[in-house]
């Protein structure tokens, strides 16, 4: 069961954090521990942008408005004890009627960004092989609009997980190549509509967290997993997870390369991916654990990263994972190679880290899919920090 839109998410620049490390580390070592910091806006580098963030699902709402079709998590959201309460996304905030209301707020914050998500369903109901949708475009032109009537810098991710549901029915979605044809169409899409104003795109977000809350614990649509993962009526939590990371990969290495051919000179914006990230802390004072630190880290941030940044997926995966982990062609590897002018970092927190190879685990984390690692929140019973909520 999935709580009520839980999962909004804050955006940074890592360059941006880099600048930024100096300023923290000066504040830590200058203030006591119960002593309030002083933070003012004048401690942060000329352009640093203060901004919010949501996606599409969570606060648009209007889900069969104007030429809408129905997304995967519309779908999802009403089938019972999916989400709960059995709330769904139907209205949502409403930011699809209130958006004007929502700007004025952001402005009265202070803050001069805004990252949103394109509802798929809501510029292409029947994706590439259907019209696009002109009330959509118009949303989101009024919108970005208006954000920079306030000064306000519009940060567009175009997949924030929601997608037209026909997209499941026809391909199986992530698990079919064709669906980086329709993701490259809705790239395109938005950069003919809406490029001569948005110089920030981030591809998709959080490849990495979909992957495994929709095809290894399967409590995300299309919720495919196998045992011990979950008890999903389809799927393979083992396998199916490497086919959807690798086609959202090239999904994004893709409109990467068509936005750098016909749109970037003349556009001038920058294209990028956000991934969910944690770190990790050895459970115990072993080398196993120390070295089940450096598994989790490849098999989730890694696993995202390395082949944008490197050609290829992490080493650690290659010798746990063998020939089920999918390879990049060389035609492929010298777009995904380099695919980046940003990254995004969505952190979360930290956990401890137990080696699975050469102690028992709980099942699930003795499988190569997770790295053979075990990961927890506490030790001997005390959480690894102070909780947050």
């Amino acid at each position: 069961m999935i709580s009520k839109f839980h999962h909004f998410s804050a955006f940074l620049f890592f360059l941006v954090l880099l600048q930024l490390w100096p300023v923290l580390s000066l504040a830590k070592s200058t203030c006591n521990e119960n002593e309030q910091v002083d933070v003012k806006r004048s401690d942060f580098p000329d352009g640093f942008l203060f901004g919010t963030a949501t996606s599409s699902f969570q606060v648009e709402g209007a889900y069969l408005e104007d030429g809408k079709s129905l997304s995967n998590w519309d779908v999802f959201s009403h089938i019972p004890g999916n989400i709960e309460n059995n709330d769904n996304g139907d209205v949502a905030d409403d930011h699809y009627h209130r958006f004007l209301e929502d700007i004025g707020i952001m402005h009265s914050l202070g803050v001069n960004s805004y990252r949103f998500s394109i509802s798929w369903p809501r510029i292409l109901p029947k994706g590439r092989f259907g019209k696009v949708n002109p009330a959509g475009i118009n949303f989101y032109n009024y919108l970005i609009d208006n954000l920079l009537l306030r000064g306000i810098e519009p940060f567009v991710t175009i997949y924030h997980h929601d997608f037209p549901q026909q997209l499941e029915e026809k391909y199986g979605s992530w698990l079919s190549p064709q669906m980086q044809k329709e993701f490259v169409h809705l790239a395109k899409t938005c950069f003919e509509n809406f490029g001569d104003r948005v110089k920030y795109w981030a591809t998709l977000n959080e490849p990495n967290l979909l992957t495994d809350m929709a095809y290894i614990r399967g409590t995300y649509p299309p919720t495919h997993c196998s045992a011990p993962f979950g008890n999903c009526s389809a799927g393979n939590s083992d396998t199916e997870p490497l086919i959807v990371l690798h086609n959202m990969l090239l999904s994004h290495a893709k409109a990467v390369k068509l936005y750098r051919k016909h749109f970037q000179e003349k556009q001038g914006g920058s294209m990028g991916i956000v991934l969910h990230s944690m770190m990790y802390e050895p459970l115990r004072d072993e080398d196993s654990d120390r070295q089940a630190v450096s598994r989790a880290l490849a098999f989730n941030v890694g696993w995202m990263l390395d082949p944008l940044v490197f050609g290829d997926y992490p080493a650690e995966m290659r010798e746990y994972l063998g020939s089920q982990l999918p390879r990049f062609s060389k035609e492929e590897t010298k777009y995904v190679k380099g695919s980046l002018d940003f990254i995004g970092i969505n952190h979360y927190s930290t956990l401890y880290a137990k080696d699975c190879i050469h102690s028992v685990c709980v099942l699930g984390s003795n499988h190569a899919i997770r790295g053979f690692v075990y990961t927890t929140g506490e030790r001997d019973g005390i959480m690894i920090g102070e909780p947050v909520m």
